[in-house]
């Protein structure tokens, strides 16, 4: 799994759960009207009542219903329930690990007009970021090839309309290096790197930190980093922990004093250091 997607995965998670929970304690209830174990989501059956059937299913451990449950309600329209599959198949969740059939879903949410703010808009952000990461290196043994341009547009949409920080996470990157077809610019991908470490984003306020760091701020990106390293997911850890460490190995006991105390302060507080 890519970095970052096990966070938003599970995020996400919690989203459809929270606009499922009321109805889901009764999707087994609907279970003779709206499916049958031999012939599957019976005809003309609610796209919405599906859904939440196939909410139930998942959480309950029938995932093979709950797959055909969403093919149902994401034909007739549920954008939630496409969401869901294309979740399962990148994640090999219920189903055969598939990158590209999680593509051809993510494509579909994608291809939506969700207007921001709208209860759909998690959907399609965090459908955009996914199409971005699978741009950046392709799907081998499919038709999607690598397409750095492409990716950055993708992330480009989910960062300025949907605000999402992954993206902005993203953008701050390409605007680092110069790649997906934006001109390098410092300035720039400080801009989106603070967006995104506002929202408490770990890797952007690591790589933010760092910048700071690296411009003579030595205090408060060391106290970023540090404070980011204690927010990080598993996954995150080690990278942000490598850059951290070195410019901890190249700064002054006074300053690493310091800003280890200014960490401390971050965290308790609850603010990411951009912030103040």
């Amino acid at each position: 799994m890519r970095v970052g997607e096990l966070a938003r995965s599970s995020v996400l998670t919690v989203l459809v759960a929270v606009a499922t929970l009321g109805a889901a304690g009764q999707a087994f209830a609907f279970d003779e009207k709206i499916f049958d174990d031999k012939t599957g989501v019976k005809p003309k059956s609610s796209p919405w009542e599906v859904f939440q059937f196939g909410f139930s299913a998942y959480k309950n451990g029938h995932k093979e219903q709950a797959v055909e449950a969403y093919k149902y309600a994401a034909e007739n329209g549920q954008i939630g329930a496409t969401w869901k599959l294309a979740r399962m198949y990148a994640e090999g969740d219920g189903v055969a690990q598939d990158d590209y059939a999680a593509y051809k879903f993510f494509s579909e949410i994608a291809d939506q007009d969700v207007e921001p703010g709208s209860p759909e808009e998690s959907y399609v952000s965090d459908a955009l970021v996914a199409l971005g990461d699978y741009l950046k290196q392709g799907i081998p043994g499919s038709p999607v090839n690598a397409d750095p341009v492409a990716a950055q547009e993708y992330f480009m949409r989910a960062a300025a309309n949907y605000r999402n920080p992954n993206a902005q996470y993203e953008m701050g990157k390409m605007f680092l290096k110069g790649e997906g077809g934006v001109k390098a610019s410092v300035r720039q991908a400080g801009r989106w790197l603070q967006l995104a470490a506002e929202k408490g984003h770990a890797g952007a306020q690591a790589t933010l930190g760092n910048l700071l760091f690296q411009s003579g701020k030595v205090v408060r990106g060391l106290a970023m980093m540090t404070a980011a390293l204690s927010r990080a997911t598993p996954a995150d850890q080690p990278w942000i922990r490598s850059m951290q460490e070195e410019a901890f190995a190249v700064s002054g006991e006074a300053d690493r004093r310091t800003a280890i105390s200014l960490a401390d302060d971050m965290l308790a507080k609850g603010v990411t250091g951009a912030e103040q």
